[in-house]
């Protein structure tokens, strides 16, 4: 008898102890210390931009991403950079902006283009010599609108909260939830909701921009303004290369004419690049994507016809592309171009040139064009961050690398994602949406005729498709590296945001 009593009492004790666990688990509420936000750093500069003094703040830290019982989620490094002297917050444009990747931190536009510091590079767009230079952007954005560079989870010095497992953060519904309430509490936090808004992403920033434009609008009630769209992939089938898929192959090829015209290895009879690569242009819509839409019924001298046009404009041998099908894939472009010479050329700047072990493999060793920007902008963020906007923060900054991976697509599975169709909604619901997207004809991590090919199969109302405007450069994937095209790019920005705000 007392041994039964003894157990019901353990099982009693045993049982409460398990359901106050539970319910305390269940409420999940936050510490005390949990509900304190980090503090913000604060500093001031000025750069002249366009032979005008522009004075500004800058504040740098967290910004605490929480459940709505104030339990944090994950925590967001960002940099805002506030123009000084503006009393209306309606008359002053902000802009929120982040590259791609995904597993990208913000530091290539914020230290390439837009912010108003940038890394000292040639005016080709090499790096110089270490130790590199940070130097006044006097091409920022900042004359015509206030900056947040956001480095989503996993990116920069942005971490997920202690016990969250980093892969509530790491797909692209996740991305765009977790960059999208990052934006919500910003825009609140600052006092900008009465602010134009805009959306500026790069590479995969532009998947996350244009399915922003659908979740900013549908979740928060958040209408934009403008999207910036700088090397843009909205539809993944255009650059997925795999067998059964056409679409690369036959989008990629005016890309790889351009980095052969440069590289004088064809088109040279054409002293500019666009009167050749519209013969290119035609070429791809008209025979080409033809033949290859037939395969292996193409006839001998249809075939050898599509061989001749090929190696003319790409400048890859006849007996390659006859052994490939008809096909060039990116990996074989970048090593056969320059072959016989012993170099290969970047990935995402066809300009750039790079020198492998040796002449015989299928693929190169690495991107020589990657290479070029790693160790400049990796000094520059890390050195700026300290020593101009007085932030400490001891873990390292993720720059780019495979944190974030595996990466979750699995609102798309068995599909290509295609945002294209979020922005074509968020335009329909939004008439008032202007979008400029950047090109760089060298770009082979995002070629320009893909991108055209989306815009073209959107399927915009007529009297909308003027919302979409595109520029050209003859510069890779951060054209802004360029100096030349970082010039133009400038102008045609200005341009962008004083006719999206004019009344």
């Amino acid at each position: 008898m007392k041994l039964f009593k003894f157990l019901f009492i353990v099982l009693l004790v045993t049982s409460l102890s398990v359901t106050l666990f539970s319910q305390e688990k269940k409420d999940n509420k936050p510490t005390a210390e949990e509900l304190i936000d980090p503090p913000l750093s604060k500093s001031t500069g000025r750069v002249m931009i366009g032979g005008k003094l522009v004075t500004y703040s800058a504040t740098a830290g967290y910004l605490i991403l929480r459940e709505e019982n104030g339990k944090p989620r994950g925590k967001i490094f960002f940099t805002y950079y506030q123009k000084d002297g503006v009393v209306d917050p309606s008359t002053r444009p902000i802009t929120y902006t982040f590259n791609g990747g995904p597993g990208s931190a913000s530091v290539w536009l914020h230290m390439g283009g837009l912010g108003p510091k940038r890394i000292e590079m040639t005016e080709f767009g090499g790096p110089t010599k270490p130790p590199y230079r940070v130097i006044d952007n006097e091409y920022s954005w900042l004359d015509e609108t206030d900056l947040i560079f956001i480095d989503p989870v996993m990116t920069g010095y942005s971490r997920p909260a202690d016990g969250v497992e980093k892969k509530e953060f790491t797909g692209f519904v996740e991305d765009i939830e977790s960059v999208g309430q990052f934006i919500y509490l910003a825009t609140s936090r600052f006092e900008r909701w009465n602010s134009p808004k805009f959306l500026a992403g790069e590479s995969y920033g532009t998947t996350r921009a244009t399915g922003l434009s659908g979740h900013l609008q549908d979740r928060y009630g958040m209408y934009l303004n403008g999207i910036v769209l700088i090397s843009s992939v909205l539809n993944f089938q255009t650059t997925r290369f795999a067998k059964g898929n056409d679409f690369p192959y036959m989008l990629f090829v005016p890309t790889y004419a351009a980095i052969a015209w440069y590289h004088k290895e064809a088109g040279t009879d054409y002293k500019e690049i666009k009167p050749f690569l519209a013969e290119v242009e035609k070429f791809v819509m008209g025979e080409y994507s033809s033949a290859l839409m037939r395969g292996d019924r193409l006839s001998a001298a249809e075939t050898q016809s599509v061989v001749d046009k090929l190696n003319k404009f790409t400048g890859i041998d006849k007996d390659y592309i006859q052994r490939a099908n008809l096909r060039i894939d990116i990996g074989r472009f970048v090593k056969q171009l320059r072959r016989d010479d012993g170099k290969t050329v970047g990935r995402l700047d066809g300009r750039f040139t790079g020198i492998d072990y040796d002449d015989a493999g299928e693929n190169y060793e690495f991107d020589p064009s990657n290479i070029a920007i790693t160790g400049p902008f990796s000094m520059a963020i890390n050195d700026y961050v300290r020593r101009t906007l007085k932030y400490t923060n001891d873990i390292p900054y993720e720059v780019l690398g495979n944190r974030v991976q595996p990466w979750n697509y699995s609102n798309v599975q068995n599909q290509y994602l295609n945002t294209s169709e979020t922005l074509r909604q968020a335009m329909h619901k939004n008439r008032d949406l202007k979008v400029l997207i950047c090109n760089g004809y060298y770009d082979l991590a995002t070629p320009y005729f893909a991108t055209d090919y989306t815009v073209n199969h959107m399927y915009l109302d007529p009297s909308l498709r003027d919302n979409i405007s595109q520029t050209f450069y003859e510069a890779g994937h951060m054209m802004y590296i360029h100096l030349p095209s970082m010039q133009q790019m400038k102008k045609d920005v200005a341009v962008f945001y004083q006719n999206t705000l004019k009344k």
